[in-house]
C-alpha cells in the first residue's frame, strides 16, 4: 500500500492515467541495468506517502518499449509529470532533491484537493499560475491579489474605488473552461470583462472601451463559490487572462474577492529536443 504502480505493457499504462483523471501523475522510466535508476528507485517509493493524492507509475523501458517510444524517453532515469493525461514537465537525472521539488510544485496544496466546488474533467489551474507575471491594478496595499489567489485566507480588495484589473499569467498555454470568484454577497464583483494574451496589462480606459472576449454577470449565489463556464472554444490557448471588474453587488466603493481560481487543463508544449543525451552510457542519465 502507498507503493508506485508498475506498469505492464502500454494498455496498462494507458488505463492507469484515465484512471487518474485530473490528478498529478507522476512516471518513472527506468531500466534494470540503470545504476542512476537503482539509486533513485528508493526514494521514489516513499512518495506515494508524502502526497497521497498524486499518483505514482514505474515503467520499465525494456518491459514497456511501446510506451517508452511514445513517450519519447532517450535517458534513464526520466520522470515525466502529467496531468488530465497531458504532459506537463518532465526531470532527467538521478536527484532526489529536484524529483521532490518538482513534484510538490505541481501537486497543489490541500485546500485545493478537499475543494469540493471543482469541475468534472477539469483541474484547478493554480499551479500553473506564474505570480511573479501576475498584477492587479487599484488593489488595496494591505489586501493585495496574492491573498485571493489561496483558498488560505485573506482577500484581495479594491482601494480608490469599486473597479479592479487583474491580470493571470500562466507558465504554459492552458484551456479554461470556467472560473471561480468567491466573495462577499454586498462586496463581491457583479459585472466582469474577460480579456486573453494581452501583450502588457490593460488600464482602465483600455479595459472600458476595448471588445472583451466574454462579459459575465455573477450573482450573489455565483459569489458562494461556485464555478462559472466560460465560452470554452474561445479559450483554448490561453497564455493570461485579464479580468476587469467594473462594480460590485451593492453598488459600493470597495470590491472585495476572497478566492479566485481557474479551472481547465494545460496544452501539452513538452519540446522534445528537450531529451538530449547526457554524458556516459548510451540512455543512461546522471
Amino acid at each position: 500500500m502507498g507503493l508506485a504502480t508498475v506498469i505492464e505493457n502500454e494498455a496498462h499504462f494507458q488505463t492507469e492515467m484515465a484512471n487518474a483523471g485530473t490528478k498529478l501523475v507522476v512516471v518513472d522510466f527506468t531500466a534494470t541495468w540503470c545504476p542512476p535508476c537503482q539509486r533513485i528507485a528508493p526514494f521514489f517509493e516513499q512518495l506515494p506517502a508524502k502526497f497521497p493524492r498524486a499518483v505514482f507509475l514505474k515503467v520499465d523501458v525494456s518491459r514497456c518499449a511501446d510506451t517508452a517510444t511514445a513517450q519519447g524517453i532517450s535517458a534513464m532515469p526520466t520522470f515525466i509529470f502529467y496531468r488530465n493525461r497531458t504532459k506537463i514537465d518532465q526531470l532527467q537525472g538521478a536527484d532526489p532533491t529536484s524529483l521532490e521539488n518538482k513534484v510538490r510544485q505541481y501537486y497543489g496544496t490541500d485546500e485545493a484537493g478537499d475543494d469540493d466546488n471543482t469541475v468534472a474533467g477539469h483541474m484547478d489551474l493554480a499551479t500553473f499560475i506564474t505570480k511573479s507575471e501576475c498584477e492587479c491594478l487599484n488593489e488595496a496595499d494591505n489586501h493585495p491579489m496574492a491573498h485571493c489567489l489561496t483558498s488560505a485566507g485573506g482577500y484581495l480588495a479594491s482601494d480608490c474605488d469599486e473597479q479592479l484589473i487583474i491580470n493571470i499569467s500562466f507558465n504554459q498555454l492552458v484551456k479554461l473552461h470556467s472560473l471561480k470568484i468567491k466573495g462577499p454577497s454586498d462586496k463581491g464583483p457583479k459585472n466582469v470583462k474577460i480579456f486573453i494574451n494581452q501583450p502588457r496589462t490593460l488600464d482602465f480606459d483600455q479595459a472600458s472601451g476595448n471588445m472583451s472576449v466574454q462579459d459575465l454577470e455573477f450573482s450573489p449565489s455565483d459569489l458562494e463559490g461556485n464555478p462559472v463556464p466560460l465560452k470554452f472554444v474561445k479559450f483554448q490557448s490561453v497564455q493570461n487572462i485579464q479580468l476587469f471588474i467594473k462594480d460590485n453587488q451593492s453598488g459600493g466603493d470597495v470590491t472585495q474577492i476572497d478566492h479566485l481560481a481557474f479551472y481547465g487543463s494545460p496544452i501539452s508544449t513538452t519540446n522534445m529536443g528537450e531529451f538530449k543525451r547526457v554524458a556516459g552510457k548510451k540512455g543512461e542519465s546522471h
